[in-house]
């Protein structure tokens, strides 16, 4: 599809723009909200010194996925925006070596279809491209209507990371894992599984307040928290627990600071320490120049390099002033 159906709108009318809304950095994952947590391990939050002996293995899956947006028309106040996601599983095996098992990437437009001028409409429809129709509560100024778009894209994205995560997982091997950079909780099916991890980097849900909140945000470098069990009825259930990879001091709170998702089951307390040394191995080789390094797995960031490579190269536009061109 490309850019084709882009082409399509600015012939039949819609004024063509250029703009990478702020917002399409990431996507708004483990949401900030309030909510309570119950002990599972321990009677109360402890940190726990991981084994970093522990062998990882002998097979991993790792997915993860990528999000692009951008403005490329309006149709008077009225926003275009073409948006691209994609996700993939990569595997490593003996040998050590990354190797893509399954992958699904899609292209779309979102606008508001029914506010467009008819000939744009028209041309939209006929391209053929998907469209996610916003909703007439979501017009206004564009400032609304981008976040929209945002809840539209991250949307997507999660949906082909889950349907990628759940096929993977029934073809898991004895002994085989699989670890998923982001919310583990939002699927049933991978929730359930006693080898599936849920690594989120981002920390906007508190679960903990006053001494165990400190104690949480505090837990040394190869550390873990004791593991809890988030009360949320907004996901499946799951256990839960801090994990420090490298050391905060002369950074910030965050700096190193994973939380990790798993199986609610007590199998789970009891490979806690285990599953968070070989973790703590997977940091290595160092993800940089990635700026979020201190969080990222190497392996989750070769999936993400991977997608990046296989994206269309047209998609985000080379650096260029939006100064006005001088008049020769």
């Amino acid at each position: 599809m490309a850019r084709g159906w882009v082409d399509a709108i600015v012939a039949a009318g819609a004024v063509p723009v250029s703009y990478v809304p702020e917002a399409s950095i990431g996507r708004q994952a483990d949401a900030a909200e309030a909510t309570v947590a119950e002990l599972v391990e321990d009677a109360e939050l402890r940190t726990h010194r991981v084994d970093a002996a522990a062998p990882a293995p002998a097979a991993v899956s790792f997915l993860d996925g990528i999000q692009q947006w951008r403005v490329v028309g309006q149709s008077g106040v009225v926003p275009l925006v073409r948006a691209y996601v994609a996700a993939a599983v990569r595997r490593r095996g003996g040998d050590r070596r990354l190797r893509t098992v399954a992958e699904r990437s899609l292209e779309f437009a979102i606008t508001h279809v029914e506010a467009l001028a008819a000939p744009v409409r028209r041309a939209l429809e006929d391209s053929g491209v998907t469209v996610v129709n916003l909703a007439a509560t979501d017009l206004g100024q564009p400032s609304r209507t981008l976040r929209a778009a945002h809840v539209q894209v991250d949307r997507a994205r999660e949906q082909l990371e889950r349907q990628l995560g759940e096929r993977c997982v029934t073809d898991l091997r004895d002994g085989e894992w699989l670890i998923v950079d982001g919310l583990l909780s939002e699927s049933e099916l991978l929730a359930r599984h006693p080898r599936t991890l849920g690594v989120i980097k981002s920390h906007g849900a508190q679960f903990f307040s006053g001494a165990d909140l400190e104690r949480a945000l505090t837990v040394p470098a190869g550390h873990r928290t004791s593991v809890f069990a988030p009360q949320s009825h907004a996901h499946q259930p799951i256990y839960s627990w801090y994990l420090r990879l490298w050391p905060w001091e002369g950074n910030d709170l965050l700096y190193g600071l994973l939380r990790i998702e798993a199986r609610a089951h007590r199998e789970t307390v009891a490979a806690a320490a285990g599953a968070s040394g070989w973790l703590v191995q997977e940091r290595a080789p160092v993800s940089t120049p990635d700026e979020r390094w201190d969080r990222l797995l190497y392996a989750i960031h070769d999936v993400e390099t991977y997608l990046r490579a296989r994206a269309p190269r047209d998609f985000l536009s080379p650096t260029a002033s939006r100064l006005p061109r001088a008049a020769s």
